[in-house]
């Protein structure tokens, strides 16, 4: 079987409700809380450790959800969903690869930002760099590294993401 190197968002909504990787398996959240519209690249033995590269894009609307809760009158996109983006894309892999199990976010050893995703910006880009997989009885966890660039700039830095899904 030929995997998939990208994805579109009718079949992002496809893993969300468990159709991708099969009953029991990785799936990404629904809507609004999906923090991407495409995977536009995802390989096995790609990125800056030769272990998988996983890229994704949010096309940023004035409307989005978030923007009129955060904060009033001066609307972000909160840091925290830019970082969960980056576990969802983790998770994402690891269901790709062929492992089993339920998706949890399980940590980030460092976070940076050093800038923003405000309502001007047109895509939200991310880069997520994958390091390791470990295998254990029940479990495998990912560890990875990852971006996000706000139009073509990085603004998130984060190090050591880990994600792990996990047999019932």
């Amino acid at each position: 079987m030929t995997k998939k190197h990208s994805f579109k968002y009718e079949e992002l909504i496809g893993c969300a409700n468990g159709e991708l990787f099969g009953p029991g398996n990785a799936k990404l959240p629904l809507p609004p809380m999906l923090m991407f519209d495409r995977i536009t690249n995802i390989q096995e033995i790609k990125g800056k450790f030769d272990k998988g590269i996983i890229e994704a894009e949010l096309d940023i609307k004035e409307k989005m959800w978030f923007f009129d809760c955060h904060f009033k009158e001066d609307p972000v996109m909160p840091g925290c969903l830019g970082l969960d983006a980056m576990w969802q894309l983790v998770g994402f892999f690891l269901g790709w690869i062929g492992e089993p199990g339920k998706g949890r976010a399980l940590g980030v050893n460092a976070v940076k930002f050093t800038g923003e995703v405000l309502k001007n910006v047109k895509i939200a880009r991310y880069e997520v760099d994958i390091k390791k997989i470990l295998r254990k009885e029940g479990a495998v966890v990912g560890l990875a590294d990852g971006k996000l660039y706000s139009d073509n700039k990085a603004i998130y830095l984060a190090e050591g993401l880990k994600v792990g899904l996990f047999k019932s």
